[in-house]
């Protein structure tokens, strides 16, 4: 009647548990639901002359090798991809401790004592060694649900490492365009800086000569104090982009402005250009380009399975435990030794009752599955948003390209048909400044409109996931400091 109760139970509990052993490397019911919500197509223009290039490769297609050599120093030292590293090596040792509970335990054990345990026995040493194994049989697959969610965090970890890298690299590059439209608006400022001293100088001649009234030369001379304030204004802010490299490379200052300025002249205020992205038509193919919605189906995997184990530890478990070695015990008349084995206990544990804890954890991991399902959805809209975003400025700001190069060349020879005139008495200061204020606001938002444009090419090469792949994901190697060199 032991054995019949025994078995009932035990195949009772085999049969409840057989609904909890499921795939958890497969894409959840929420994550299909959420995936089937992408559009079928973008709601946004495409890149006409885009190019399916390599993104990994994508920095060094700008016409400024400097850049790729900031974003590699920058990853080099980035804090967030030191905390990346230090997050994947967490997730392996906990992947490493999931994989080993499936498994049976085995410990060495070696022991020595030396007494008189019984007033019958004499006194005597005995030494003893054995190999001692334990084992829980994984019934109900809480050890290997536990390990998927170990394994799948693990996933999760070594793609943020990679979006990681991809937000360094987004992060420099836009310090480094900042810094190069900076400077070039600094050196239109400096050409409108020197025009207004040299009309202060003429009005003030003029002043002299009785030919301009007091009023109009206190105004040129006002306008050239503007001019110098601005100039300083915007010197002092292209100081700041250049600290701020400083704190993102980890590069000496002296050695950055050098790399800057000094040797490559020829860049300074030259915005770098780079090579057009090509994009695919159907979102969902893009989208399987993100590391970090990768991350996020990872840990909506990792939350399924864990309440997968949650729910078998519910239910009944067994372990085993046995030992196999060798003892020997020694007293002043005699020496005995020989094999030691044993086998057992088995151990059978029915949770009864314990005041509702183990269902308060199943409703706490169910409710942790569908707070990741609700990210991995909000995550999948925003991975949206941005393409589309990025894609939006682009056509944009190819629109408004030409009209922006018009404009500047229209104030341009308006503002020197003004000066001619201006010099030749023909036109007066108010004439001269307006036309001076056409031309530089032109021509800010031209420098503006170049900046916003390579923006958003590296707003998009971020959407886009910078090169990353489901397929590198899977077969890439570990990552190490100095996998940072690649300039992804």
């Amino acid at each position: 009647m032991r054995l019949t109760l025994f078995s009932i139970l035990l195949a009772s509990s085999l049969l409840g548990g057989c609904a909890l052993l499921h795939d958890h490397g497969i894409k959840t019911d929420a994550m299909r639901a959420s995936e089937a919500r992408v559009p079928e197509q973008w709601q946004a223009p495409l890149p006409h002359d885009g190019k399916r290039s390599d993104l990994k490769q994508w920095w060094s297609q700008f016409d400024d090798p400097l850049l790729a050599e900031l974003i590699e120093a920058a990853q080099n030292v980035s804090p967030s991809l030191a905390s990346a590293r230090s997050r994947i090596e967490q997730a392996r040792a906990t992947a490493v401790s999931a994989s080993a509970s499936l498994g049976p335990k085995l410990d060495a054990n070696l022991n020595a004592s030396r007494g008189q345990g019984d007033i019958r026995f004499p006194l005597g040493t005995s030494t003893s060694s054995a190999l001692a194994a334990s084992w829980e049989i994984d019934l109900f697959g809480a050890n290997s649900a536990g390990s998927d969610a170990a394994d799948a965090r693990l996933a999760g970890a070594r793609a943020e490492w990679h979006a990681a890298r991809v937000s360094v690299a987004a992060e420099t590059a836009n310090s480094y365009i900042a810094l190069r439209a900076c400077e070039a608006q600094l050196d239109q400022l400096k050409i409108d800086a020197d025009s207004r001293r040299r009309t202060a100088r003429l009005s003030e001649i003029n002043r002299d000569a009785g030919l301009e009234s007091p009023a109009n030369a206190g105004l040129a001379l006002a306008s050239a104090a503007q001019g110098n304030n601005a100039l300083s204004q915007q010197r002092a802010q292209c100081e700041i982009q250049v600290k701020a490299l400083v704190a993102l490379t980890a590069i000496d200052e002296a050695s950055l402005r050098q790399k800057l300025g000094s040797e490559n002249t020829e860049r300074k205020g030259r915005i770098p250009q780079p090579a057009q992205i090509g994009i695919a038509e159907v979102p969902a193919t893009v989208l399987a380009q993100r590391p970090d919605l990768y991350s996020a189906a990872q840990t909506v995997m990792a939350a399924n399975a864990e309440v997968t184990q949650l729910q078998a530890q519910r239910y009944p478990r067994i372990s085993l435990t046995g030992s196999v070695g060798r003892g020997r015990f020694e007293t002043s008349t005699s020496v005995s030794s020989g094999p030691t084995w044993s086998f057992g206990p088995v151990t059978l544990t029915l949770p009864l009752y314990d005041g509702g804890v183990r269902r308060a954890n199943v409703d706490a991991g169910r409710a942790r599955y569908d707070e990741a399902a609700s990210q991995y959805a909000a995550k999948l809209r925003t991975a949206i948003r941005e393409v589309e975003e990025a894609l939006i400025t682009l056509d944009s700001t190819a629109e408004r390209q030409k009209d922006a190069e018009t404009a500047v060349a229209g104030y341009a020879a308006s503002f020197r048909g003004v000066e001619s005139r201006h010099q030749h008495g023909m036109a007066n200061v108010f004439e001269l400044e307006d036309a001076r204020r056409s031309l530089s606001t032109a021509k800010t938002t031209l420098i503006n409109l170049q900046r916003e444009r390579v923006a958003a090419w590296i707003s998009l090469y971020r959407a886009l996931g910078g090169g990353w792949t489901a397929q590198d994901q899977i077969a890439s190697a570990e990552p190490t400091p100095a996998a940072t060199k690649n300039t992804n």
